[in-house]
């Protein structure tokens, strides 16, 4: 592959990553999130101080950056407790933009310059670029894909089926919703972590506009047009939206119109997304797949 194919699909699997921790919160708690870029950027971000300023290998930041991500996810959760659909959209579509703005002025994080320097990946002694670095992208999807399946076959994916479906009803069974919300949170904000921190060494330079709120915009989209709530759905979407801006390149200024145009589309036509339940790409391959198992 060329080497622009592979930063293409580098990017693609990177998002990915982020687009599947967004679709725990979401698809699986049902939790509003239109700030998903700022935990991505939280992720870049660490991962970039602790390897410019204090001199850690990736391999040693990485459980940090997981652990801050969560950590911050989860105080950043904590309003979702109190506050449900528009009000929780609202809130976190502030935290992106008081996360970007604190990357973009305080001079600790780089200020408007970013920050640049970022070393790459060492693996047993190699430096990490192109095909090698997106295979270590594609391990880290299949692991956050093996957690998500994972989630859908545990208890605590009923608990957070119960929550988004009726949280009255759950907390009557005895379902606490604050415990299941943060429990979302903090997994699926560890995901943006882990995804910002591959970008942040892929990059090697990072700014706070890499995080803005067309990214969440973005994101939301790339999850909605796949499927909430399935496994693959991230996937597809990530894969389709990352595909579409390279082939369509003279509209790539119009981009946050094609994705504000295809959220409404999409909600209003297909609210479960390509590989939702009730999705026109399900109801054609059903009966292809009963004619295979028959």
């Amino acid at each position: 592959m060329s080497s622009y194919t592979i930063t293409i699909g580098t990017i693609i699997v990177i998002q990915a990553i982020a687009v599947c921790g967004l679709n725990v919160i979401v698809g699986y708690a049902g939790q509003i999130s239109l700030g998903h870029a700022a935990f991505f950027g939280i992720g870049a971000y660490t991962a970039a101080m602790l390897s410019t300023k204090a001199g850690l290998s990736f391999w040693t930041a990485l459980p940090l950056v997981i652990a801050i991500g969560g950590f911050i996810g989860f105080l950043l959760g904590l309003p979702s407790i109190r506050v449900r659909e528009d009000f929780l959209a609202i809130t976190t579509i502030g935290i992106n933009f008081i996360v970007e703005a604190v990357f973009r002025y305080v001079p600790f994080f780089g200020g408007a310059l970013g920050i640049g320097g970022i070393p790459r990946i060492v693996f047993f002694g190699e430096r990490l670029k192109g095909m090698t670095f997106l295979l270590l992208c594609l391990v880290f999807l299949f692991l956050v894909l093996l957690v998500c399946w994972w989630l859908t076959r545990c208890w605590a994916s009923l608990a957070c089926y119960a929550v988004r479906d009726e949280e009255s009803a759950a907390s009557t069974m005895g379902i606490s919703h604050v415990r299941f919300k943060l429990l979302a949170f903090v997994i699926g904000t560890s995901m943006a972590a882990l995804a910002g921190s591959l970008y942040a060494h892929y990059m090697q330079f990072i700014n706070a506009g890499d995080f803005s709120f067309p990214v969440s915009v973005g994101f939301l989209s790339m999850l909605v047009l796949g499927g909430m709530g399935t496994i693959w759905g991230p996937v597809i979407g990530t894969l389709i939206l990352g595909v579409l801006p390279e082939i369509f390149r003279p509209l790539v200024d119009y981009r946050i119109l094609f994705y504000t145009l295809l959220l409404l589309l999409m909600i209003r036509f297909q609210p479960g997304g390509l590989l939702g339940e009730e999705s026109a790409m399900r109801r054609v391959l059903a009966p292809i797949l009963r004619r295979g198992k028959a």
